[in-house]
């Protein structure tokens, strides 16, 4: 199948709108000074909590949850963990990997804007179909693969926060080894409950950012919806 100058100009055409308002919002307050900060911060959060929680719904409203297709969704499963493994092992085998990087990387290169991008995108390349797939992808992202990447930079930030603390903590201290070793042998035993309530302490932090992410209860209502609808 030859792709045409014809199928060129409706990708073209399906994604100017997206890119010229992103162009005239970023040109309107580097440039042009027409928003001040405040201002911008306003446009975000209705955005945040109003917008894209209804363009979230009103797509995930429109699948049919009885006949995804299961095969497309392993295979998108299995691209996202074969990255996160990769990511992982260069986060702790090469000497200049992190945690941080890893998480940023999996996300540019796995979370991507499936909606917005997306959805006209696959419109004019593959018709009712690939708006279909793009849903059913954006579904499971929004369900398992935030939480799973909200999760993770939770981790990050607690690891990162105890590495600083101890190192503020540590330092040349003289004639004070008994001290030093009774604190070395507290913080041995304790180690295992250290652990577990940093991760019930992760967890919490987790639900209740969930449970104030607007996008998340479209999401899941919009299933709802189509559960019932479809059924």
């Amino acid at each position: 199948m030859e792709i045409g100058w014809g199928d060129v100009y409706k990708v073209v055409t399906a994604m100017a709108p997206l890119y010229v308002a992103l162009a005239l919002g970023y040109g309107s307050v580097k440039w042009w000074r027409m928003f001040n900060p405040d201002q911008c911060d306003a446009i975000n959060r209705f955005n945040c909590y109003f917008i894209i929680p209804f363009f979230t719904f009103h797509f995930t409203s429109g699948v049919d949850p009885y006949h995804m297709n299961y095969r497309f969704l392993a295979g998108d499963a299995i691209a996202k963990a074969i990255a996160g493994a990769a990511l992982a092992l260069w986060a702790n085998l090469w000497r200049r990997g992190n945690l941080s990087w890893a998480i940023t990387s999996f996300s540019l290169s796995s979370l991507n804007n499936t909606l917005v991008v997306g959805v006209p995108l696959l419109e004019v390349m593959y018709g009712p179909t690939g708006v279909d797939l793009v849903v059913q992808s954006s579904v499971i992202q929004s369900l398992l693969w935030f939480p799973i990447l909200l999760f993770l930079l939770e981790f990050w930030r607690a690891t990162a926060a105890a590495a600083a603390a101890d190192a503020a903590n540590t330092a040349p201290v003289i004639n004070v080894n008994d001290t030093a070793a009774a604190a070395a042998a507290t913080a041995k035993e304790g180690g295992n409950g250290a652990s577990s309530n940093n991760l019930g302490r992760t967890m919490k932090k987790v639900c209740a950012k969930l449970g104030k992410n607007p996008n998340c209860y479209a999401c899941g209502v919009g299933l709802i919806w189509a559960l019932i609808a479809k059924r």
